[in-house]
């Protein structure tokens, strides 16, 4: 076949594509409807996993299974919009990791309201301007990031979803030809690549943002300025990639968490986050990881965390692999809980891929 009716051949499966979506999207439409009648979250979580896993069964390429997840996130975020609109609170401004989190989830069709803190995230999903909200848990390289731990001890809200993302950091600047004489960023994306700006850009001077989208405007203005960022970063501010993936440590990765009222359904692949603070007295936390041990529940996560009210008393945030609803760990959850003096299930969700 020539280029020609490969073009034409093309346009015919386009047809079949669009009819074969709009199907989907009056199906999709269809379930908003029910939805709206019983209350139900139009984010559902255990349903879009389950998708995500379906199609990655049935692909056989040539497209990557990664490139099948981006054309359908888009798909299901444009059918969502059809049930109902959803907002998504994130810790801004945007270009923030946890923004391309909260899109590698909620795709482009979700509104997004960007906040200057974690504690204002949790508060625009708990007065109801958002939907939902997506906050940043644990980083491998940094460890745990405590103010969102410190906003589970008082908020109501619980765990939905977890997301893992893979942090890769970019040099973004004007001009590929210009020379950098200063790279801005927050510190944390300094620290993370500086064994490459050392031997790559020894001479320009580092300059620390409050955020990635200031040193983005900073870059916008001056060709000779660069910002490490999220390739994201470039799009929102008119910038090119001048190098791609210069992070230190390959293997950077960032947990997140999507915060909402509505608790989601069990999908037989999920975790149970828990926070705790056992009684003051010998062996305590032994005997609560020990009731742990005897119901054979596997902890995925352990991190102590000082109480703000009472001094040298701690608050241990704990994962277990299963859900509250299943037996044995229903069982486990309600032993663990005579052993402390502070209990509380921050939510049971599907893991991350």
């Amino acid at each position: 076949m020539s280029i020609d009716e490969w073009r034409r051949r093309i346009d015919e499966i386009d047809a079949q594509v669009l009819a074969l979506l709009s199907e989907r999207a009056c199906a999709a439409k269809k379930i908003g409807e029910q939805k709206a009648r019983s209350d139900d979250n139009t984010f559902v979580p255990t349903r879009e996993k389950q998708i995500y896993a379906r199609l990655k069964e049935l692909n056989e390429g040539p497209l990557s299974d990664e490139d099948v997840r981006a054309v359908f996130r888009e798909v299901i975020s444009a059918c969502r919009r059809l049930e109902e609109p959803i907002s998504v609170a994130f810790l801004g401004p945007e270009g923030t990791f946890t923004h391309v989190a909260a899109y590698d989830i909620f795709g482009h069709a979700a509104r997004y309201l960007p906040g200057r803190t974690i504690s204002s995230v949790f508060a625009a999903v708990e007065t109801g301007r958002a939907n939902c909200g997506v906050v940043p848990i644990e980083n491998s390289s940094e460890g745990a990031v405590r103010e969102t731990l410190d906003m589970f001890v008082t908020s109501e809200l619980e765990i939905m979803s977890e997301e893992v993302l893979q942090i890769h950091l970019n040099l973004l600047g004007l001009d590929p030809d210009a020379e950098i004489q200063r790279v801005c960023s927050k510190p944390i994306a300094l620290a993370q690549c500086r064994n490459w700006l050392a031997e790559h850009l020894p001479n320009a001077e580092r300059i620390e943002t409050a955020s990635t989208a200031q040193a983005a405007r900073e870059a916008a203005d001056d060709a000779n300025t660069a910002v490490v960022a999220h390739e994201m970063v470039a799009r929102l501010y008119g910038l090119e990639a001048l190098q791609s993936h210069i992070e230190d440590v390959e293997r950077n990765v960032t947990r997140f968490l999507v915060i909402s009222p509505v608790p989601p359904q069990p999908t037989g692949n999920d975790k149970t986050s828990l926070l705790c603070s056992v009684k003051h007295q010998p062996g305590a936390l032994w005997e609560l990881l020990n009731v742990i041990k005897n119901h054979d529940l596997n902890m995925t996560y352990l991190y102590p965390r000082p109480s703000r009210d009472k001094p040298w008393e701690y608050f241990f945030f704990i994962d277990l692999d299963g859900h509250r609803e299943d037996a044995e760990v229903a069982a486990g959850l309600a032993e663990a809980e005579t052993h402390c003096s502070f209990f509380k299930v921050l939510g049971s969700f599907p893991k991350a891929d």
